[in-house]
């Protein structure tokens, strides 16, 4: 395994159990779906790029796990989109990334979410959250926008306009209503 992914796969790790020992490992694979998904999806991503010299079956084998860890948990979320490290998902159920975000690290994903692609109008194309942002449940970010470092987008927020760093955005539309940012909601970084 490359250390790139092994770094990675310790960052997700730490971000649900402050700690990427083997014991939390266990402990977050068994009891924590978006840990378990996220370590499929981060498998496929790289036997995906890495088929032809380490073979097709590691990356049928992780392609397979992530398959069913996608649609028993509800998440649809690509192995192509870029996905920095630390990435938290808190609920299961509901959320949708397009293939074409990018999310940076120690980002933090609550139910419901839908992060998506935008195929028409002045923001065509898909979001970019940068570092330490956290998103709420059943929060919409949309179109060709960025959500600037540390902000925090409430649940139930719809967000299709670029976000400055620490602000909270709140409301549908989206209002932002202050620049506290999401200190203090993401937790448990390695950086």
């Amino acid at each position: 395994m490359d250390s790139t992914l092994r770094q990675t796969l310790k960052a997700d790790l730490y971000r649900y159990r402050g700690k990427a020992d083997r014991r939390s490992f266990f402990s977050a694979y068994l009891h924590d779906p978006g840990f378990r998904f996220t370590y499929y999806l981060r498998k496929v991503a790289y036997y995906s790029r890495k088929k032809r010299s380490l073979g097709i079956f590691p990356y049928l084998y992780y392609r397979i796990r992530y398959h069913r860890y996608r649609f028993k948990y509800g998440f649809d979320i690509s192995p192509t989109t870029s996905i920095g490290r630390g990435l938290y998902i808190g609920h299961f159920g509901g959320v949708v990334i397009s293939p074409y975000a990018v999310l940076g690290s120690n980002i933090n994903i609550a139910q419901g979410v839908t992060i998506g692609a935008a195929s028409r109008g002045p923001r065509t194309g898909a979001p970019t959250l940068e570092d330490r942002v956290w998103v709420g449940a059943n929060a919409i970010i949309v179109g060709k926008v960025t959500i600037g470092s540390e902000a925090l987008i409430a649940p139930g927020a719809y967000v299709n306009f670029d976000v400055p760093p620490k602000a909270v955005v709140l409301g549908n539309p989206g209002t932002v209503v202050s620049d506290a940012g999401s200190a203090g909601y993401v937790n448990n970084t390695m950086d």
